[in-house]
């Protein structure tokens, strides 16, 4: 390409030269890189993608390359290599930061463009959220959606609309949001009062995963309060790269969040956590949010952080399970909580807590990944149901919906008969056995 044709850069939101300088190519990302693994591509891999920004950079590659796009997109984000890196290279802001300056170039995949729109403008409005929710309920239950997909018309659909279609989550009966709760009062003795992020697809999918979290949060001593003023949390505009979206929802946010009284913001989703965790860096150039910002994310915790500390009682019933954990990217390689969930899970009585083998690797779903890239995505959760069917385990928990939905979908279509649960639905079980 001709160098008055190439792209660099801007100053905005660039991905950092000292970040992409502390890569020294020794490759021990490779085997921890789901992509990588399954295509066997060195621009598929942390090492390969990082020369690439590195490449456009130092303007021996133009942003605008279609390729440059492809590679940099095809990543799940999951951030594996950070934690198999000798050298810490923070590998997850140097391609959230690519994806931001392909955001503004125009240089995107389609699919990445209408997930980004529909997150702009539905996602962020509560309201609108909940009216397509009801809408999708009903294309769900009315059997709608059996007739169109015996007709065969959603294979006429173009792109990968019928794949988005297979994969979208079953919308809850009834929702859980700070529109339908405000306020949850702890069963017995009040020891913390905590505020409670609803989010946006956990709210009207996810309504069983939110009940059971509040319960447990209640019968272990905590006042929860769920803002009335909150929206989604912009995880999945930020990991598109649409920072824009997200630092609009990041002050929403912000604003709703600093009004409660609250020791802690428990988090039940560990991709909106690990986000959240990052709104003092996401905010840190707007003079009016940066401290604020930084306040509301010093108090994040994820649901199982928060109860490790704070401990979820005594009275935890018998739950006869072989349990396998399968760990969600976001909360070990972003947030680095590692034990915490399996100290929760070894404390149930009658648990047999079998570890998994690769546990750490992604398991393919990573947000809207699944949709727009789901050959890839179903080849990555193919190795992850091996691994779980070798445990035979009866129950998986995560701390995630996307893997919860991921997993649950790929048993099911396999015939495994074993429960995917949330952790805090596992330990809502334990908690009614001891004490109803």
């Amino acid at each position: 390409m001709p160098l008055e044709e190439m792209v660099g850069f801007t100053d905005i939101d660039a991905p950092d030269p000292r970040l992409i300088n502390t890569c020294i190519h020794c490759g021990l990302c490779l085997n921890e890189c789901p992509t990588y693994r399954l295509l066997r591509v060195e621009m598929d891999s942390p090492r390969g993608r990082i020369q690439l920004i590195k490449a456009v950079d130092e303007s021996r590659l133009s942003l605008t390359e279609e390729s440059f796009a492809k590679h940099i997109y095809l990543c799940l984000d999951c951030r594996g290599c950070e934690t198999a890196c000798p050298s810490g290279v923070q590998y997850g802001p140097l391609v959230e930061a690519a994806r931001s300056q392909l955001t503004a170039a125009g240089n995107v995949p389609k699919g990445i463009r209408v997930a980004n729109f529909v997150l702009r403008h539905l996602f962020r409005t509560p309201r609108r959220l909940k009216l397509a929710a009801r809408m999708l309920r009903f294309y769900q239950r009315s059997g709608l959606q059996r007739l169109v997909r015996a007709s065969g018309v959603l294979k006429l659909l173009p792109g990968k609309m019928a794949d988005a279609e297979a994969l979208t989550p079953v919308i809850s009966d009834r929702f859980v949001d700070a529109g339908a709760v405000e306020r949850v009062p702890a069963q017995g003795e009040t020891r913390h009062r905590v505020a409670f992020l609803s989010g946006c697809i956990m709210s009207v999918a996810f309504s069983e995963v939110h009940e059971a979290s509040l319960r447990v949060l209640s019968r272990a001593g905590c006042e929860v309060v769920l803002p009335r003023d909150q929206v989604c949390c912009g995880a999945l505009s930020f990991h598109n790269g649409d920072r824009e979206t997200a630092r609009d929802l990041a002050r929403v946010n912000v604003r709703a969040f600093e009004k409660i009284d609250a020791e802690a913001i428990v988090v039940n989703s560990a991709g909106c956590g690990s986000t959240m965790k990052e709104w003092g860096d996401i905010l840190a150039d707007d003079p009016d949010y940066a401290d604020r910002a930084e306040a509301v994310a010093h108090k994040v915790k994820d649901f199982s952080e928060w109860l490790a500390e704070t401990g979820v009682g005594p009275d935890l019933g018998t739950v006869d399970a072989r349990v396998t954990y399968q760990e969600a990217c976001h909360l070990r390689h972003a947030q680095k909580i590692v034990d915490e969930p399996r100290d929760l899970i070894r404390s149930i009585p009658g648990v047999e807590l079998v570890e998994m083998r690769n546990s750490v690797l992604c398991c393919g779903n990573a947000g809207i990944y699944s949709a727009l890239n789901t050959e890839i995505s179903m080849g990555i959760l193919d190795d992850k149901l091996d691994n779980i069917t070798a445990t035979e385990a009866t129950t998986v928990v995560t701390t995630n919906p996307g893997c919860q939905m991921h997993i649950s979908g790929g048993l099911k279509s396999r015939g495994v008969n074993a429960r995917v649960l949330h952790i805090a639905q596992l330990l809502d079980e334990a908690m009614t056995k001891g004490q109803p």
